[in-house]
Parts: structure tokens; sequence; C-alpha cells
């Protein structure tokens, strides 16, 4: 299956998009040109557990929500390589990256958000990613992405500074005020409830204040 031409639209792994825009790859490889230099995922064991949590919860999800993500065409996992059916490029990247473009996009995106992280909430699950880079739009609904930041309640904690590698510079900024306020140790064992609710603050500048609100409400 071709791979396509590099898309810059991830921290973690390089994306590859079919010229068509049908096609999207998920590559778990370092690639110091894809990522200008500043990668940071140099560790290939940690490289090696995203990917594994990006199979295993994505492929979980098209087995009990498969409305909710892209159809799988196919896991190559030689290659580390994920393989989905989208129909154009991410939903933040249709928005041209600007949050007043959302509703021409998907008029009821709130709510299919909201849906979705129900369905991660019945399955026990903390997905830390709502960045607008992890959907894609399919006949106008959204498709979720990015099961690399997930994890099973039965985890229960988390260190934070084990999973900094996640987390963009810029976002880690973002989160300091939020950090201070809830009184986080990013050295110590974090419940994941709680890093979620810090991860969601985060996305105040991607999202309306209110949407925010909404998502800390359903948690």
């Amino acid at each position: 299956m071709p791979d396509g031409k590099k898309f810059r639209n991830n921290l973690i792994y390089t994306s590859l998009i079919s010229e068509d825009e049908k096609t999207f790859v998920q590559w778990y490889y370092n690639d110091t040109e894809y990522h200008y230099g500043k990668n940071e995922v140099v560790d290939p064991d940690k490289m090696d557990e995203k990917w594994r949590r990006e199979v295993k919860f994505l492929t979980l999800m098209s087995e009990h929500y498969p409305n909710y993500v892209p159809e799988i065409l196919e896991i190559d996992e030689a290659n580390r390589k994920i393989y989905l059916a989208i129909d154009g490029r991410d939903f933040w990247d249709r928005a041209g990256t600007l949050t007043e473009n959302y509703d021409s996009i998907v008029p009821d995106w709130r709510e299919q958000m909201l849906d979705i992280m129900n369905a991660h909430k019945q399955l026990n699950w903390y997905k830390m990613s709502l960045h607008p880079s992890s959907y894609f739009v399919v006949d106008g609904k959204l498709k979720s992405i990015n099961y690399f930041f997930t994890h099973e309640a039965s985890e229960e904690t988390i260190i934070i500074d084990d999973v900094m590698s996640h987390i963009s510079v810029m976002r880690r900024e973002l989160l300091l005020p939020y950090k201070e306020k809830m009184n986080i140790d990013y050295s110590k064992p974090t419940p994941l409830r709680d890093f979620q609710r810090l991860a969601f603050e985060s996305f105040r500048s991607n999202y309306p204040d209110d949407f925010i609100e909404e998502c800390l409400r359903a948690l």
C-alpha cells in the first residue's frame, strides 16, 4: 500500500498522507527531517510503547465504537505503520487552525467530541489528547485517532515526567498555571483522572472556554 507524502501534524510519529488525501499513515518512526531536528522521542523503547498503545486502543475502538474512528485499512507491524481511511486533512488543518472555523467544518463538532469522550469513559480509558489534529472528518463525522496517549483506569496513576515527550514545549507552558493550581508534582504518581483534567485545561488555547468546561464536567 503506498505511503504518500509527509504531512506535519504530530509531535511523536511521522505522518504520511496519500496524494488523493484518502489514506493517512501513522508511521511510528523517528524522522529528524520531519520533526525539523526537534525530535521528542529518541528512545526506541518509548517509541515502541507508544506504538503498542496506538495499536491496542485504536483496534479496540474499531471493535466497540467503529463509527468513532477511521476505518483501519492495514496495520503493518514490521514497519510500525497504521493505514487509515480518511477524506481530506485533519479537522485542525481543515479549519485553518482557527477555532472560529470549526462550526463551518462540522456544525455539531461539540456534540460529536463529547460522544467520543463518553465512549472512552464507557471503556474505562483516559485519553489525554484532545487536540483538534487528533480528529479527521469523514462524511461529516469526526473520527478520533492518536491513542498513544491513552491509559486504562486499571493503571491508576501516572508519573508525568515519564510522559513529557508526549507534550509539546508550548503546551508544557500552558500547563504550568493549572499544575500549580492543582498542586501536581510531575515527579510523583498522579491519579489518571487528575492528569486528564490537567491536560484538558491546556486545550483552552484550541477550543472555546465553555466547551472545555463541558469536557471537564463530562469526566
